[in-house]
Formats: C-alpha cells, structure tokens, sequence
C-alpha cells in the first residue's frame, strides 16, 4: 500500500463533512489574504522608491526580505506544527502577520521597511508549513487533487485580487494601504479557526526539535540570497559559496538526526518526491518574478497608471484561478507528471514571448504572454503538490508540507536574486531615471530570457520524476 493512501492512526482526530467545510474555507481564505499580502506590493514598488528613495538594488530587497524570512523559517516551523500542533502554528502565523503588517505600513526609512517584511516573511513561514499539511489532513486521497486545487486556486485569486487594489489604493490613498489590505481576511481566518475547528493535528510522535539544524539552514538561505544579490560585487561570490556550503553541511546534519527538520532520505528513496520538489523549484525561480518585473516595465518603461497595471497584471493569476481546480482534478486521475510536464512548457513559450517585450509593444501583448504563462502555471501547481503529497504518509504531512513551501519559498527567492542581480550588473545602483530606461529595458529582457531557458531544462525533471498512480 502506498504511502498516505488514507490509513488513519489510532491518534488522528475524527473529521466529518461540516469540519472539513470549515478547514478548506479557513485556508482558502487565508491563502487569498497572504497571496494578495505579496502582489499587492509589488505595484506599489515605484511608489516606494520615489518616497523612501531607493535606489535599483535596495527596491529589489523589499519583495527579497520577506521571501528570505519565509525560506528561512519554514522548515522549522513545519517541524513544530508536526510536534504541537498544526492549526496552532497557523493561527499563530496568521496574527503575526496582522501585527508585522501594521508595522511594515508605518515604515518611515527603509531600515523599518525591510525589518517589517522580514517579520511578515516569519510569520508567513508559519502559514506556509501548515496551509497544506492541514488541508491533506482532513481530505481523503481520493479528493486530495481537488482540495488542494482549490487551496492554489485561491492563492492565484489572492494574486490577482492584489494589484487591482493595490493600483486603486495608490492613486487614491497611499502607497501604505497596500501592505495592509490583506488584515481583514486574516481576522476572518483567526475567527473561523478558533471558533469552529475545536480538533488539532499532529504527528503520532512528537520527537525532539533539532535546533542546530534550523540554524544552518537559516544561515544558509540568509547568506546564500545576499550574496546573490549583491553579485557581482566585491565578496559576493564567497557569499554564494558560503551559503552553498552551509546547505550542505544542513544536509548532511539532517541525514543523520533522528528527528530532522526535513527527512533528507526521502531525497534518496522517493524519485517522485525529490524530482518533484526539483521541477517545483525551477518552475518558481523562472515565474515568480514575472509580476515585479512586469510592474517595472509598465510603470517606467510605458508610463501607465497603478490602476491600469494592476488590471494588466492580474491576467496571469485570473487564468491560474479558473485553470488550477480542474488541473487538480485531473492529477487525480492522470499522471501528474504528463499535465505538470505539458505546463512547464506552455509556460517556457510564455516567458519567451515577454523576453521580447519593448517599450513598443502594445498592452493587448503584455496580456496574452501572461495568459499564456498562467495556463502553463495552473496545469503545473496543483498536479505537482498531489504527486508529492501523495508520496508520504500522514505522519509526515506536516513536513512534507514545509518541503513544498520551502521549494517555492527558495525558488521564488531565487526568482528576485536573478532580477537583483541582472539588475546590478545592468542598471546598478542608481535612481531609476529616464537616463537609465534603455538599461532597465535590457535588463527586463535579460531576466525573462533566462526564466524561459531554465523552465525548458525543467521540463525534462518533471517527465523523469515516474508514476504516482499504480497499475488501473
């Protein structure tokens, strides 16, 4: 029998259809809220410039901050909600982002800037290692495809729900607003959480927390990231060859732990899981930039409005939001690995096409290469979560669960060390001016002419990762 086919322990917590109604509204709604938390920002990103006077390099730290506090705690976190409780973890995560994000809205300099994303970026972490574990906890194998589509779906409804609001706000309040309109739904979801999921889920076995492990790893995305972005400046790539380092050394020490903040054997006996994770990885560093990079090109390069940019850039998401559910269904009845695979390379021809973008190009364009880019996405996500999840069992869903968001954490940070990168080597630190239009332009370029070309390689992790389903 494979791995978490739907054996339940002695210990598991009993769910019936109303609890199970409640779990996946709480989730949905939360994954809207730190969805819209992330895109919303990134249209306001001119506007903070002008105002806090950032240059190219430090703009690139404010999307970078909070993905390198995410990548850093949430292996940890998966770990604690596994030993304490996984709906504890995430309500806790969830009131830490409702105070990280009233502080971040009343930054004055860029230090309490930063210092508020890299709070929100922790409490996300919380959320990130729980929202899926929970939701696999309380849904049959049989309908997990679907639970969890939806669970994306409503994450690609929260991404395309943010730059709408965050243009309108901008032109019509402030920047600020834009790091707090998701504080409503994350009341909503304490409520609900509270009062109407009485159960708790956990691992059978609580084992001990493995702090050595959760400092290197820490360690490792901290340093690994900063020196990424600051290539290629003088130290940098000792930086990068540290933080490498370290990662290793974090995976040698989990190997060998008898409670790891991630079971790195897996990696050794799950091609399924490790190929899955890989294609994950790749297929974030070659996409989640596409809304930063797009909101720079439209504001700057095309001078066009917030409001508009934010209509613009929920093209991409709208697709993934309609696409996502149905994607999920079908993994559970099609090998994951032929509709994940026949995405990325939807979405490697998409990111192609916006490698070619030009201060010329018309807005009926930049929106068909996102469209096309969102459907690549949504046949990706949701079958590539169902393949992973589908290869553990329920004991490790918490971890697993971590597995993923750390997969997606990382790759999207890579995401923003690419563009910080690309963009020191070819704006560099300076204002970004009109004089500097034709590097901007360049560099824009650059970045998704490279996403495309990794999200092609991606494709062949994906088809190599084998069978999830046996035999018909």
């Amino acid at each position: 029998m494979q791995a978490g086919d739907g054996v339940r322990s002695a210990s598991e917590p009993v769910v019936d259809e109303r609890m199970r109604r409640a779990t996946i509204t709480m989730v949905m709604l939360n994954s809207i809220g730190t969805a819209m938390m992330l895109s919303a920002v990134n249209v306001a990103l001119p506007n903070v410039a002008r105002d806090l006077h950032l240059t190219a390099t430090l703009l690139s730290w404010v999307p970078m901050s909070y993905l390198m506090a995410s990548a850093a705690c949430v292996l940890p976190f998966g770990r604690l909600a596994d030993m304490y409780g996984r709906k504890r973890i995430f309500l806790l995560g969830n009131g830490g982002v409702i105070a990280a994000s009233l502080v971040t809205a009343c930054a004055v300099g860029t230090v309490s800037l930063i210092c508020g994303r890299l709070l929100q970026g922790v409490s996300a972490a919380m959320v990130f290692a729980t929202n899926i574990a929970i939701v696999t906890s309380v849904f049959p194998p049989a309908r997990r495809g679907v639970a969890v589509g939806y669970t994306i779906s409503a994450v690609y409804f929260g991404l395309a729900l943010g730059p709408l609001l965050s243009g309108w706000l901008i032109e019509f309040h402030s920047w600020r607003a834009t790091f707090v309109v998701h504080v409503p739904l994350a009341m909503i979801v304490l409520y609900l959480g509270l009062t109407r999921l009485p159960i708790e889920w956990r691992a059978d076995e609580r084992g001990d927390f493995d702090p050595l492990g959760a400092v290197l790893n820490a360690i490792a995305m901290v340093v690994l990231m900063t020196g990424l972005s600051n290539l290629p400046g003088s130290g940098a790539a000792a930086m990068v060859a540290a933080g490498l380092a370290c990662g290793w050394l974090f995976f040698r020490h989990e190997r060998r732990h008898p409670h790891p903040l991630f079971d790195v054997e897996l990696f050794y006996t799950n091609r399924v899981f490790t190929l899955s994770c890989l294609a994950s990885l790749v297929m974030y560093t070659t996409t989640f930039a596409n809304v930063v990079l797009i909101s720079l090109f439209l504001q700057y390069l095309k001078n066009t409005p917030p409001s508009t940019t934010g209509l613009v850039m929920i093209a991409q998401p709208v697709m993934m939001t309609l696409l996502s559910p149905l994607a999920g269904r079908l993994s559970d009845r099609i090998e994951p690995r032929i509709i994940a695979s026949a995405g990325m390379a939807v979405t490697a021809l998409g990111l192609a096409a916006l490698a070619t973008l030009g201060p010329a190009s018309s807005l009926a364009t930049v929106v068909g290469c996102l469209l096309t880019t969102g459907v690549g996405f949504s046949l990706f996500s949701s079958p590539n979560v169902n393949a992973i999840m589908g290869t553990v069992g329920r004991s490790d869903y918490g971890r697993v669960a971590s597995a993923i968001s750390v997969a997606r954490v990382v790759g999207q940070m890579s995401s923003m060390g690419l563009v910080a990168m690309v963009m020191a080597l070819w704006v560099g630190p300076v204002h970004i001016e009109p004089a500097v239009y034709p590097q901007l332009a360049r560099a824009i370029s650059i970045c998704f002419g490279i996403s495309a070309a990794l999200c092609t390689c991606g494709i062949g992790l994906s088809l190599a990762r084998g069978r999830m389903h046996g035999p018909a």
